[in-house]
């Protein structure tokens, strides 16, 4: 199993490319079989999980091909409608196949996700559209099983603010029969991203990004041509982390400022610096970073997904900051590493008090999830001597090539086969 050795204490500087999105990727790919024939995809990063959904989709008949961030995936042959445990147990976002398999097909079987272990993030609401839609749906042996003969429009009110489920339902939603209203939608850029190219497809969606999205059902759908996702935020918001807590000076490439508007006025307040450039945003770290609190909401609040990173640059801030996780019960597995690091964290259930100190330690540690790893890195490029970070499959999972990066810009990285 791979791990990474970090030397920290360096300040970094340069340019750093930012990959196209992971949870735009995902049901991206997923939208391909909603179309019969061949679908091209540009900014596609080869991470792990792009990998796993590769080898699904091809386990369900379809042809896929991967090359330096093209895709291209031809659905007219898929044949099996099927998710298995096997593939579907290490990533979440496998349950996306689900809604566009019935939506063309009529049928799926698809196991019961897994993926990081940050709490339940059950499918509840998954299935009850499906089921406001007019699809017979019944769980067996860990599998979720639906049929019906054509999806029917229906008025959707999510319980839970939820993308996966969004983006799952607005995919069955393109072809049903009739109006669908979803109530209560997620409003990330992802859902966006997904939206506009399911319009592209030849769908009818408004509202997508706003709380209310409306979609009129179409007979059929064709394929895209040569469809580009959006860049990764949370990859740009990790490495605008790693500016601040090395004092460093990055440029970020190919990025969308305006998807991370409550992160950067967070980050703002810190002490970080912002200039927009020709090459793109440039991020200056500060000499010393100032303690923040933080609350995670969803979209457009400041997102679960950069908590981690937030709370490895408030290690070592000046003050004490409190910072509140309102999205899933267990992400702050992350603190316990930290804590080997020497900071100085303390929890009460979804609340988590840094006192900031003087210093960070080098020291093996381990990642528990994906975004933990993240604050991990974060942590051992300002850190004291050497750290080791094991189990580092999660941090593949959704960063391309981050070691890569990082050395370009000054890091002392290594990566360890095993």
């Amino acid at each position: 199993m791979d791990k990474l050795i970090i030397r920290g204490g360096k300040q970094l500087k340069g340019e750093v490319s930012i990959s196209g999105a992971k949870n735009a990727a995902l049901p991206i790919m997923t939208s391909s079989i909603l179309a019969s024939g061949r679908s091209a995809f540009a900014r596609i990063p080869d991470l792990m999980d792009v990998r796993t959904m590769g080898r699904l989709l091809s386990n369900m008949g379809a042809s896929y091909s991967y090359n330096e961030g093209s895709a291209t995936i031809d659905s007219a042959s898929m044949n099996k409608f099927e998710a298995p445990y096997e593939l579907v147990k290490t990533m979440r976002a496998s349950v996306l196949v689900l809604c566009p398999l019935v939506a063309r097909f009529g049928r799926a079987k698809v196991s019961l996700p897994g993926g990081c272990a940050i709490g339940a993030r059950p499918i509840n609401l998954h299935l009850m559209g499906l089921e406001k839609m007019g699809a017979k749906i019944r769980l067996e042996s860990g599998y979720v099983i639906a049929k019906t003969s054509r999806l029917k429009g229906a008025s959707i009110y999510l319980d839970t603010v939820t993308v996966t489920g969004t983006e799952n339902l607005m995919m069955a939603a393109v072809l049903a029969k009739g109006t669908t209203i979803l109530e209560n939608a997620a409003r990330e850029p992802e859902v966006i991203d997904l939206a506009n190219c399911l319009i592209s497809m030849g769908a009818r969606i408004n509202g997508a990004g706003e709380s209310v999205i409306e979609i009129e059902g179409v007979d059929e759908l064709k394929p895209l041509k040569n469809y580009a996702i959006i860049p990764d935020r949370i990859e740009t918001g990790t490495f605008m982390s790693i500016a601040g807590i090395t004092g460093g000076d990055l440029v970020l490439k190919d990025c969308r400022p305006e998807h991370l508007d409550a992160a950067m006025m967070k980050l703002k307040d810190t002490g970080v610096i912002f200039k927009e450039t020709k090459r793109g945003l440039r991020v200056i770290g500060p000499k010393n970073l100032i303690a923040k609190d933080v609350k995670t909401i969803p979209y457009p609040g400041f997102p679960t997904d950069m908590q981690a990173q937030f709370m490895a640059m408030m290690t070592i801030a000046k003050g004490t900051s409190v910072i509140k996780e309102t999205i899933f019960e267990n992400r702050f597995m992350h603190v316990a590493e930290l804590k080997r690091m020497g900071a100085d964290i303390s929890i009460d259930g979804g609340t988590a008090a840094i006192k900031g100190v003087e210093k960070l330690r080098g020291a093996p540690v381990m990642a528990t999830d994906l975004r933990a790893s993240a604050s991990l890195v974060v942590a051992a490029l300002r850190a004291e001597g050497e750290t080791v970070i094991h189990r580092i499959y999660h941090l593949d999972r959704g960063y391309e090539k981050m070691d890569e990066k990082l050395k370009k810009v000054g890091a002392d990285i290594e990566r360890v086969k095993g």
